[in-house]
């Protein structure tokens, strides 16, 4: 069953903020439900949402859909991350969800429907009440 403990999120949590640091990202990490490992990230020099946009445009008109560029915040798919973002988006990415990652395991079976996990990892650029700050 997933489970991180405050001791964990505080034995993660320097290599996370070192990394936020380097990208100039202001964030802040917490523990929800006792399983998840959150990272929210508030502002910085990092165009997150022109990212996501221009790549999740690109991945619609390929399927003939049209996508409307209306979002304010992102919910980070984890899992896929490195096909909806690109550039510093990306790079920021892929080295905090390693961070976040350290020590975890995933001994899920999907067949049998069994589910270990050492505990979920979530990242969230910006919030629906308030929105990422792009600062230049």
């Amino acid at each position: 069953m997933a489970y991180v403990s405050q001791e964990l999120k505080a034995k993660l949590a320097p290599t996370i903020k070192a990394i936020c640091k380097k990208y100039g990202v202001k964030a802040s990490i917490a523990v929800r439900n006792h399983m998840t490992l959150v990272l929210n990230v508030k502002s910085g020099p990092i165009d997150f949402l022109a990212s996501y946009n221009k790549r999740m445009e690109a991945l619609n008109s390929g399927m003939g859909r049209e996508y409307v560029k209306e979002a304010k915040y992102i919910q980070v798919n984890t899992y896929h991350y490195d096909s909806n973002f690109d550039g510093k988006a990306l790079a920021f990415l892929t080295a905090v969800l390693k961070a976040m990652n350290v020590g975890n395991y995933d001994k899920s079976d999907i067949q049998s429907d069994y589910f270990n996990f050492g505990w979920y990892v979530d990242v969230n650029v910006g919030s629906w009440n308030k929105p990422y700050v792009f600062a230049k």
